[in-house]
């Protein structure tokens, strides 16, 4: 999955959180609201301030943030494991398992999430 239609999908599942999502819709994603987070951070504050630029970033972050945990979720989901492990990020150690489980690879059978992604989607 490429980056236009990661992005394409991740906002058409605004706040899907069931399902999977594959190591490429996740991460592609990932870097897509990084990149939307900085960009309005820079814009906003070489245009208008900082304390603008920290507003309408805070605004950008709002927007992303359920599209966001929905594909967190999803891709929690494609390793086998319950969407609400994302909740481990609260505490710092539990930030080392959760990138770890998103930069695996998903199940290839199905399992109580749904049926396995293929590699055309």
């Amino acid at each position: 999955m490429g980056f236009q239609e990661s992005i394409a999908k991740c906002m058409g599942e605004y706040a899907t959180f069931e399902g999977r999502a594959s190591r490429g819709e996740f991460w592609w994603f990932y870097l897509f609201c990084l990149l939307i987070q900085w960009f309005a951070q820079i814009v906003f504050t070489v245009t208008s301030g900082p304390e603008l630029g920290a507003i309408f970033s805070s605004i950008v972050s709002l927007i992303l943030v359920v599209p966001l945990l929905a594909v967190s979720a999803r891709r929690m989901h494609d390793t086998n494991k319950s969407g609400w492990r994302y909740l481990w990020c609260l505490t710092i150690i539990g930030i080392i398992p959760v990138v770890i489980w998103w930069a695996s690879e998903g199940s290839k059978e199905s399992n109580e999430y749904g049926e396995p992604i293929s590699l055309n989607s």
